[in-house]
C-alpha cells in the first residue's frame, strides 16, 4: 500500500508524545491506535457517540474545560492530556453519579461477569457511592418470551436506541422523558413484545449493564432435566460449537463439537442432536421449493426463511412479501417437529413427555418457539430456548470443567450433519448450502461446485449470478435488518433477483444477541471473521458437504416424509407468517451519519 498524502493526517500530541491521526478521527479512535485506552460508555463505533456518559473527557491545553473525547475531532498541533489528576477525579464522579442510580445487586446480575459499568468502576477505583436519595421503584418489563428489560439498571447510554435504530433500522426503542425522569424503552412504555420489535437481542449485545439480558429458561430445564417422566432431548444450532468456547476463555474461532456434545450429556439430556441435520434438511426442502418457483409455481424470488428475526422484520415493515417468503421452517423448529413424530415413533416415546431444548446464538430464537404456528400436531415443536450464553451458565453451574472435556460424537440419526448445515452459522451460508443442491439436482453432480465463494465474507449486501436449469440466476444476500431494507427496497424500485438469503443478525447466527458478550472497545468486526472462518474449516473438515446426501436425510425420507414436499413435509415442515401492525410513534430511519461500509462492517454495500 502506498504512503496516504500529508493532507491526509494531522500531527497531535498525546500525554507528551508526539502522534499522526486521519482527519476527522475522534480523540478515543486516535489515543487507542496509540496504545492509550479512554475509557467510555455511550460510544459505540461507527454506531453512535451520542457523548452522554462524560467518563471520556480528556484536558485540553487552551480549552478551559475538559472535552468528551468521543466527538473531539484531531486538530493540527492539539495538546490533549488523558491522565491528569482533574481528569482522573472527573471520571471518577461520573461514574460515581452513574452507580448513585443504579440498582446495585452486583454480585446476583446476570452480568456480573462482563458488566463494563462495574469493570470501569474498578479501573477508576472507585471504592464508595454517595447516594444522595433512595433509588427509584424497581420497574421490570419481562412480558414477552425473549428479552428482559431492568429499568434500574439502565444508565441512559442510548447504545440500545443506536443500535435498534441506526445498524437494525428498526427503531424499537427511543428516549423518553428528561434528567433523571429519562427512559430508553419501547414507545408508550409498552414491553417489547407489543412494539414493532424484531427479538434480535442486539440491544442487548450493546447494553454495558444488566439493563437488558435474554429471558432464562434455565430453572426450566433444570427442572425437566430431574424429572424422571420427561424424556430431555437437546439440539445445538450451528454456530454454536464455535462461539461457545469463547465463555471459557478459548480463542475466538475455536471448534469445541466434541467438548459441546460430551458436556451435554453430562448435564443429563437423554439424546444430544444436532440442528445442522434439520439445517439439511431445510436446504433439501427449499431447494426443491425454489426450484418449483422457477417453474412458476409460487412468488419470486424466493427469500429464506430461517431467521426469525428477519421474518418478524418483514412481517411489521414489509408485508407485502410474505408472499416471497419461503414456507420452510427454520431448522430448529423442523428438529422439534420431527424429534415429537419421528423419533418418537421410531424409539417408542409418548411424544407427550418428550421435552426438546434448543441451544442458539439467539434470543429471537426464544420468539419463534413460542409462535402459535411453531406446533405440530397439537404440540409446540420445541419448549425451551437457551441462549449461548445461558448453556454457559448451566455448565458452570454443573461444576463441568470444560476445557478439559473428551471429544464426544452427537446422537444419530439426528445428530449427522453434512458442511452445507455447518455453514448455515454464517451470513451467506444459507445461500451457498442452497446453491449446491440446487445446481446439483439441475445441472448434475459433474457440473455442480461444492464451494460457492461469491456469497460469503461479511459485506452488508452481496449479489451474484448462477446457472440453475440451464438459466442465469440472481441471487442476493444480506445480513443485518438495515441491509435487509436496501435489497427489498431495489425490489420495490424494480431490481430483479430470484433468490435473497436474509440474516436479520450482523454476521449471520455468529454475530446473534445471544451470543458471548465482549466489552465494545474490544470489537472490530474481527471476532465475527473469525467464527465464520471456523465455520467453513468445519465444512472442508466434513466428507459429506451437500446437504441432499446426508444418508440421514434420505433415510427420513424413505422411512417417514416420502419425498421433498410431500404432503407429510408440507404438514410438519412449512409453516405461514403474519401481517403484524406497526405502532404509532415509532419512526425507524437511517443514522444521521451512516457507519462507513468497509470488508468487516455490516452496512450497506
Amino acid at each position: 500500500m502506498g504512503e496516504k498524502p500529508a493532507g491526509d493526517t494531522v500531527t497531535l500530541w498525546l500525554d507528551g508524545r508526539k502522534i499522526t491521526a486521519a482527519k476527522g478521527t475522534n480523540l478515543v479512535d486516535a489515543a487507542r491506535a496509540h496504545g492509550i485506552d479512554i475509557p467510555t460508555l455511550c460510544y459505540l463505533p461507527g454506531i453512535s457517540r451520542p457523548a452522554c456518559c462524560r467518563v471520556c473527557l480528556v484536558e485540553i491545553e487552551g480549552i478551559r474545560n475538559l472535552q468528551p473525547a468521543c466527538v473531539y475531532p484531531v486538530r493540527e498541533g492539539l495538546k490533549v492530556h488523558t491522565n491528569t489528576a482533574r481528569v482522573r477525579r472527573a471520571r471518577r464522579r461520573m461514574v460515581e453519579l452513574l452507580l448513585a442510580e443504579h440498582y446495585r445487586e452486583c454480585p446476583t446480575c446476570i452480568r456480573a461477569e462482563t458488566c463494563e459499568l462495574r469493570q470501569l468502576a474498578n479501573r477508576l477505583g472507585v471504592r464508595e457511592v454517595r447516594s444522595l436519595e433512595e433509588l427509584p421503584a424497581r420497574r421490570l418489563d419481562n412480558r414477552n418470551p425473549f428479552i428482559v428489560r431492568d429499568y434500574a439498571k439502565c444508565i441512559r447510554c442510548r447504545r440500545c436506541e443506536a443500535v435498534c435504530r441506526n445498524l437494525q433500522e428498526v427503531g424499537a426503542l427511543a428516549a423518553a422523558g428528561r434528567g433523571r425522569e429519562t427512559v430508553i424503552a419501547p414507545v408508550f412504555g409498552r414491553d417489547l413484545g407489543e412494539v414493532a420489535c424484531i427479538s434480535c437481542g442486539q440491544c442487548v449485545t450493546v447494553c454495558p449493564t444488566g439493563a437488558l439480558a435474554e429471558r432464562e429458561y434455565i430453572d426450566e430445564v433444570w427442572a425437566a432435566l430431574d424429572d424422571p417422566d420427561k424424556f430431555v432431548v437437546v439440539q445445538t444450532a450451528p454456530s454454536i460449537q464455535v462461539t461457545l468456547g469463547e465463555a471459557f476463555g478459548l480463542p475466538v474461532g475455536t471448534i469445541v463439537t466434541g467438548q459441546l456434545a460430551a458436556a451435554l450429556r453430562r448435564l443429563g439430556f437423554d439424546r444430544v442432536f444436532s440442528t445442522d441435520f434439520a439445517a439439511d434438511l431445510t436446504i433439501v426442502e427449499e431447494a426443491h421449493e425454489f426450484l418449483e418457483r422457477l417453474e412458476g409455481k409460487g412468488e419470486l424470488p424466493l427469500i429464506s426463511s430461517c431467521s426469525p428475526g428477519w421474518v418478524k422484520f418483514c412481517e411489521h415493515f414489509y408485508p407485502e412479501f410474505l408472499d416471497n417468503l419461503s414456507t420452510c421452517k427454520s431448522p430448529q423448529e423442523m428438529m422439534g417437529a420431527l424429534v415429537k413424530t419421528y423419533f418418537a415413533q421410531k424409539e417408542g416415546l409418548d411424544p407427550d413427555k418428550l421435552v426438546v431444548v434448543a441451544i442458539m446464538p439467539c434470543t429471537a430464537k426464544k420468539f419463534e418457539a413460542a409462535r402459535p404456528e411453531m406446533v405440530s400436531e397439537g404440540r409446540r415443536d420445541v419448549d425451551y430456548v437457551l441462549t449461548t450464553r445461558e448453556l454457559a451458565r448451566m455448565i458452570r453451574q454443573a461444576g463441568i470443567r470444560f476445557k478439559e472435556l473428551p471429544n464426544e460424537e452427537y446422537d444419530a440419526p439426528l445428530g449427522m450433519a453434512t458442511g452445507a448445515g455447518v455453514i448455515f452459522g454464517t451470513t451467506g451460508g444459507v445461500m451457498e448450502a442452497a446453491i449446491r443442491t440446487a445446481v446439483a439436482i439441475t445441472e448434475g453432480e459433474a457440473r455442480a461446485e461444492v464451494e460457492f465463494k461469491a456469497v460469503r465474507g461479511l459485506r452488508g449486501v452481496k449479489e451474484a449470478e448462477v446457472m440453475v436449469k440451464g438459466r442465469p440466476v440472481r441471487i442476493a444476500v444480506a445480513h443485518g435488518t438495515r441491509n435487509a431494507r436496501r435489497v427489498l427496497d431495489r425490489l420495490k424500485a424494480g431490481a430483479t433477483y430470484h433468490f435473497i438469503e436474509i440474516m436479520a443478525c450482523p454476521g449471520g447466527c455468529i454475530g446473534g444477541g445471544g451470543q458471548p458478550i465482549y466489552p465494545r472497545k474490544d470489537l472490530a468486526f474481527d471476532y465475527r471473521r473469525k467464527r465464520a472462518e471456523a465455520l467453513y474449516r468445519l465444512d472442508l473438515s466434513k466428507k459429506v458437504r451437500r446437504a441432499h446426501e446426508n444418508p440421514a436425510v434420505k433415510k427420513i425420507y424413505e422411512e417417514f416424509l416420502g419425498h421433498p414436499l410431500s404432503e407429510k413435509a408440507k404438514k410438519l415442515l412449512h409453516t405461514t407468517y403474519t401481517p403484524r401492525g406497526r405502532v404509532p410513534g415509532l419512526r425507524p430511519r437511517a443514522a444521521a451519519t451512516p457507519p462507513a461500509a468497509d470488508a468487516h462492517s455490516p452496512a450497506p454495500s
